[in-house]
């Protein structure tokens, strides 16, 4: 298996597969809007604007598994993260990262880059995940790890200016 064989349901609704990011670096990310990381979504937005025209695509993915800090639906969370924070990176539909009923991809994303000690399972909101153009999970990243810090990551993967 690889990320693209993966389908994914957009924060409005639309049915999309995830090789529709096929050739771009993809940062995965569970969010959430009452967390005390929820002030990342600028640094996530800020990163995406500086990179997308070199094929950086931010994808946030809502979660409410971690101390109910998602409690609302797509359209709250749509218009939190418009008028909060001027999002524009891609948002998918709130979905569970632990657990039985965890989404395919992010059992994916688990396996293929295990946290501390070895461990799958997501510790907390804005865990972040690495994805070259191939495909391959390149990294994993714990929530208190910044957009600003991961973009030294970025950079070399994104080639020449």
């Amino acid at each position: 298996m690889n990320i693209y064989e993966f389908d994914v349901r957009t924060i409005d609704g639309r049915e999309m597969s995830m090789s529709e990011f096929r050739d771009q670096i993809l940062l995965i990310v569970n969010v959430a809007s009452k967390c005390g990381f929820t002030t990342q979504y600028a640094g996530l937005e800020a990163l995406y604007r500086r990179h997308k025209d070199r094929g950086l695509r931010v994808l946030g993915f809502p979660c409410d598994q971690f101390g109910h800090q998602e409690p609302g639906g797509e359209e709250e969370i749509r218009g939190f993260c418009s008028t909060t924070y001027e999002v524009t990176f891609p948002m998918f539909a709130k979905i569970e990262v632990n657990g039985g009923n965890s989404h395919p991809l992010y059992r994916f994303l688990k396996s293929a880059r295990k946290g501390v000690l070895g461990t799958e399972a997501i510790k907390w909101n804005f865990t972040k995940f690495l994805v070259g153009r191939d495909g391959t999970v390149l990294e994993r990243y714990a929530p208190a790890v910044t957009p600003e810090r991961i973009e030294h990551d970025v950079l070399p993967l994104l080639g020449a200016a």
